[in-house]
C-alpha cells in the first residue's frame, strides 16, 4: 500500500481520459445532457451512475470523494458545502422521531446546538456525556439509541474519546458510531478502522488547508453513504465543482503539511507548558496529557491543534490574543497560518456559562491552530505576547 504523501498526491486520481490532464478538470456545469430518453430514466433511478444534475453529483466532486474514501479506508464518501452541512445531513438521515442520541458534551458549538436544541424539536431525545467517561456513555446508551456521536480530539479542550470502546458500546444496541475527526485529519487518525461506522470532517480545515474554501466530508460503507447522498439531494448542501477542485488541490500537500503541523505543535506546546503565565496546556502529544497513552494507541501523530489556559482574567486573554503578530485572531483552524480564538467568546457562545465550565472552557482558554510557519518564530511571537500580560 502506498504511503501517506504518495496517497495524498495521487490517491485514486488518474489522468483525464479525454485530455490527459494531470489535474482533475473543473466541470463547472449544472446540467448534463442525454441523447436517449431511456438513459435519463436509468440515471435518475440509479441504474447507471451517469451524471444528471450537479446538486446530485458532479464529476469533479466524485473524483474528490473517491480520493477521501481511499484516505479514510472507507467504501465511499460524500462531500458537502460545509462541515455543518455534512454533520447535520448525516445525523438527520440516521434518526427519526422517538429515537435517542448519545453525544459527548465536548462538541463544536454548532454541533452542540444541533444535538442539544434542534434534534429535540423533531422528537429525538438526546443525552450528553463527558468525553472521558466511558461508564457514563455505557449507562446512557439505551435500546432506542440509534446514534452515538463523538469528537476526538475534542474542540477546544483536546480531550480524546476511545473510538474502539465507543464503537463496541454503540454496536451493543445496534446504534451507529459517528466520529468527527476534523482535528486529526485522515492521516492522523482512522476511525473506520477502529470500528466507527461514519467519519465526518470539516474539510474547510486540514483537508483543504488554505483558508480559501468551505466544505465538509462524510466517509463510511457504500450503503450508508448512498443513503446520506439521497438526503443531501433533499437538503441541498452539495459541494460545488470549483470548491471540489480546491479541496483536491489542498489534499496533494496534506501529508507534508500535517508533518509540519505536528512538529510545530509539539514544540509550541512544550514551550507553553513551562511558561509561568500559563496554567494548563492541552495537547495529546505531551506526556502530561491525561490521555497521552490513548493518543499513542489511536492516533498517528498528535495533530496541529492545542489549547492553553492562561493565568489571569478574560481581559488578560484578550490582551494576549491582540498582542500576537505572527498568529492571527480568527475563527477557523487547520490551515497553513497559525490562528487563535477565545472559545468562550467566539466558537462556543452557544453553550451556557455553566456548560462551558463543565467542559473545561474557561474565560482564559485560548485555542491554537498551529500553522506551518517556522517554530522558532511562533515561540518568539507567543513569548512576546505573554510578556505583555
Amino acid at each position: 500500500m502506498a504511503k501517506d504523501s504518495t496517497r495524498s498526491v495521487h490517491g485514486t486520481e488518474r489522468l483525464d481520459p479525454s485530455t490527459g490532464s494531470v489535474l482533475a478538470p473543473i466541470y463547472q456545469t449544472v446540467t448534463f445532457g442525454f441523447r436517449k430518453a431511456g438513459a435519463v430514466a436509468n440515471a435518475v433511478t440509479g441504474v447507471t451512475d451517469d451524471f444528471v444534475y450537479t446538486r446530485w453529483d458532479n464529476p469533479t466532486t466524485r473524483i474528490l470523494e473517491r480520493k477521501v474514501a481511499d484516505l479514510e479506508g472507507g467504501g465511499a464518501c460524500a462531500f458537502f458545502s460545509s462541515g455543518m452541512a455534512a454533520i447535520s445531513t448525516t445525523v438527520l438521515e440516521n434518526v427519526h422521531k422517538g429515537d435517542h442520541v448519545v453525544a459527548t458534551r465536548d462538541l463544536y458549538g454548532e454541533t452542540y446546538r444541533l444535538v442539544h436544541d434542534i434534534l429535540p424539536q423533531f422528537g429525538v431525545r438526546t443525552t450528553l456525556v463527558d468525553s472521558d467517561d466511558l461508564e457514563s456513555m455505557k449507562r446512557s446508551i439505551r435500546k432506542d439509541t440509534k446514534v452515538v456521536y463523538i469528537e476526538t480530539p475534542t474542540n477546544p479542550t483536546l480531550k480524546l474519546v476511545d473510538i474502539r470502546a465507543s464503537a463496541r458500546l454503540a454496536h451493543s444496541v445496534g446504534a451507529i458510531l459517528i466520529v468527527d475527526s476534523t482535528f486529526a485529519s485522515p492521516l492522523g487518525q482512522c476511525p473506520l478502522k477502529l470500528g466507527a461506522d461514519i467519519v465526518v470532517h470539516g474539510a474547510t480545515k486540514y483537508l483543504n488547508g488554505h483558508s480559501d474554501v468551505m466544505a465538509g466530508a462524510v466517509a463510511g460503507d457504500k450503503e450508508m453513504i448512498l443513503r446520506i447522498r439521497r438526503m443531501r439531494k433533499v437538503l441541498g448542501g452539495t459541494l460545488d465543482p470549483h470548491a471540489a477542485f480546491l479541496v483536491l488541490r489542498g489534499i496533494k500537500t496534506l501529508a507534508i503539511r500535517m508533518q509540519k503541523h505536528n512538529e510545530n505543535a509539539i514544540a509550541l506546546a512544550a514551550f507553553l507548558e513551562k511558561h509561568p503565565k500559563v496554567r494548563t496546556v492541552n495537547y495529546p502529544g505531551l506526556e502530561s496529557h491525561p490521555q497521552h497513552m490513548l493518543a499513542k494507541r489511536q492516533m498517528k501523530g498528535y495533530g496541529g491543534m492545542l489549547s492553553v489556559e492562561l493565568k489571569g482574567t478574560l481581559r488578560d486573554a484578550m490582551r494576549f490574543t491582540e498582542s500576537l503578530k505572527v498568529a492571527t485572531l480568527g475563527a477557523s483552524l487547520g490551515a497553513v497560518e497559525t490562528l487563535v480564538v477565545q472559545p468562550a467568546s467566539m466558537t462556543h457562545t452557544q453553550l451556557t456559562p455553566e456548560d462551558r465550565r463543565r467542559t473545561g472552557i474557561s474565560d482564559t482558554l485560548i485555542r491554537v491552530s498551529v500553522g506551518i510557519e517556522d517554530a522558532e518564530d511562533l515561540i518568539e511571537d507567543f513569548s512576546q505576547a505573554l510578556a505583555r500580560l
